[in-house]
């Protein structure tokens, strides 16, 4: 059956051809089955390839995401069984275990449980990314907690070095004892299966702790004792291949882990001396859910036309703005993404560089020896480029070569710290850009944010709307009442937050003729929004709201994140 399944899709006219194709492209790279590659290149919804195998097969479907197995009935398939033929146990009924398979149609799987179990074997079928996460779930080793790491640990097990020069010897010793790995390696691994972004582990006077940022927000997650600080931080150190007897400096370093499956997650790690000792924020860096496809960046589609084409435009300028952690790298890297290819010469200036790329030639910026982005601008100009990437434009040099080289023949994109896209164009002129260079080098100006997603699990309607606040929050009158309005919940797939993932909203500004005429006469930013804004602008107000009344957020996140529109 497996090999007829896109067939059959096509012929119920579930799939079309050309998306078959796609699908048996994704599956020769991937070595996936067929219904996960549809499912992965977005041909069709999982829960309608699940329904329409359970009507080929005969057998009832099942959303594993509802079901909480009990521990007994796992232990009943071992995991190498339930990865080998792709089946998870999931409740028994008398003499019979029921099962949920990919491929009921599998007699040799069939065949194999019910002689390992002694059961009869019933049969549900499931989707294989379906299986495959509950296998994870399920099966994933539990690693010991926190109180199993320090509860039996005496007051003596762990010896600690003091912030002192001459204690290096301890300080290793300290760092390599088995406890501190564990209990490192545990605040890692919780780390990734609660998609944090950050790890923080900060030391105060009396006091020591471990925060995660998880969709933007800072949660606590553990309260170490504090007889290990000096002894986490130098193993967290060491596996960074930093300095453990430097301790009054700011240090930075990676660490790669390797995960299962081939997977690998880079830290980027940061040590900042304090007043009681090393602070260290790790950010997680991983590049397969790196979105990389302009598509699925959270676009709306007029938008994501005029950004393409300022990026496919031979020269000029393009400019991502944004505070920090607002998601611009990765809008720059999808940028370049598009852009790399055989016949150009992409060169990038980055500090950090967070992801590398086949076929850029990415340079690591350090200030310490003169390396900074106006020096590496100056080099690539000299190095045959197409496309140049700047990390950031932090000083007059820096933007007055960039400006030059979208003058000479470049495309150059780089990001800049402004609060939305016209006040960009008033930074660039504070820094001593003259407003001739600007109008004639800039192809688009970018603004960006990251509001939180809603979990598609449990939002809720919101029962009583108040009205007055929605207006208040610029969503006109006559719309209230067009649209559902969604509040968070909370569930097990969010951890009870009600929010899972971020979205983004983008404020994109072509610059288009009219608002070169008026930044040659000495309009304001306010003046420039406004003529922006009648010309099709849309602001990041209006698109936070636009995420809001398509039920991906709430009004509170829109208000949260964006600044009104006074006009």
């Amino acid at each position: 059956m497996s090999g007829r399944l896109g067939e059959l899709l096509v012929r119920e006219n579930l799939i079309s051809v050309q998306q078959l194709r796609k699908a048996q492209e994704e599956q020769q790279k991937t070595g996936t089955r067929i219904g996960t590659a549809l499912i992965k290149v977005g041909a069709i919804e999982e829960s309608k390839l699940t329904d329409f195998l359970s009507k080929q097969y005969g057998v009832p479907a099942i959303n594993l995401k509802e079901f909480d197995v009990e521990p007994d009935i796992i232990k009943l398939v071992p995991k190498d069984v339930a990865e080998k033929h792709l089946v998870v146990p999931v409740n028994r009924a008398g003499s019979a275990l029921i099962v949920a398979m990919c491929d009921p149609s599998n007699i040799y799987a069939v065949d194999d449980l019910k002689f390992l179990t002694g059961y009869n074997i019933e049969a549900v079928v499931a989707s294989e990314p379906a299986i495959r996460e509950a296998i994870e779930r399920y099966y994933a080793e539990k690693g010991p907690s926190l109180e199993d790491i320090v509860g039996g640990m005496g007051d003596d097990d762990v010896e600690i070095a003091e912030a002192a020069d001459d204690n290096v010897e301890e300080a290793l010793k300290a760092a390599d004892d088995a406890p501190v790995i564990k209990l490192v390696n545990l605040i890692l691994k919780d780390a990734i299966s609660k998609r944090a972004s950050d790890i923080h582990i900060e030391p105060y006077e009396k006091d020591f702790r471990v925060r995660f940022r998880i969709d933007g927000v800072m949660y606590e997650v553990m309260k170490p004792p504090i007889k290990l600080r000096n002894a986490i931080i130098s193993r967290v150190k060491i596996m960074s291949s930093l300095d453990i007897s430097e301790r009054r400096l700011p240090q930075d370093g990676r660490i790669k882990i390797k995960l299962g499956g081939g997977k690998e997650m880079d830290f980027r790690v940061s040590v900042c001396p304090t007043l009681f000792g090393e602070k260290i924020v790790m950010r997680l860096l991983d590049k397969s859910n790196l979105q990389l496809d302009m598509t699925k960046l959270g676009f709306d589609a007029e938008p994501l036309k005029w950004f393409k084409e300022a990026i496919d435009r031979p020269y000029g300028m393009v400019l991502v703005t944004g505070p920090t952690g607002s998601g611009k790298t990765t809008t720059l890297y999808s940028a370049l993404a598009a852009l790399n290819d055989p016949t150009t010469n992409v060169c990038t200036a980055e500090d950090p560089v967070e992801f590398n790329f086949a076929g850029i030639n990415q340079v690591q910026m350090q200030d310490s020896i003169g390396l900074n982005f106006a020096a590496a601008l100056r080099s690539f100009l000299r190095q045959d480029p197409d496309t140049i990437m700047i990390g950031e434009i932090r000083d007059f040099e820096t933007a007055e070569i960039g400006v030059k080289a979208a003058l000479t023949g470049h495309l150059v994109l780089s990001t800049l710290h402004t609060n939305d896209a016209p006040g960009t164009v008033s930074r660039l002129l504070n820094m001593g850009i003259e407003p001739f260079m600007v109008t004639a080098s800039l192809n688009l100006i970018l603004a960006q944010r990251l509001m939180r997603r809603l979990c598609n699990a449990c939002k809720k309607p919101v029962q009583n709307v108040d009205e007055q606040a929605l207006i208040d929050a610029g969503i006109a009158a006559d719309k209230i009442g067009s649209f559902t309005l969604y509040e968070k919940a909370g569930c097990k797939e969010c951890n009870d937050r009600g929010y899972r993932g971020r979205v983004a909203v983008y404020e994109v500004m072509p610059f288009w003729d009219p608002l070169k005429e008026i930044v040659i006469n000495g309009a304001s930013a306010a003046e420039l929004k406004q003529e922006a804004v009648r010309l099709g602008m849309q602001t990041l107000r209006m698109a936070a709201l636009g995420k809001v009344m398509g039920g991906h957020s709430t009004i509170e996140e829109a208000v949260s994140n964006t600044a009104p529109d006074r006009f």
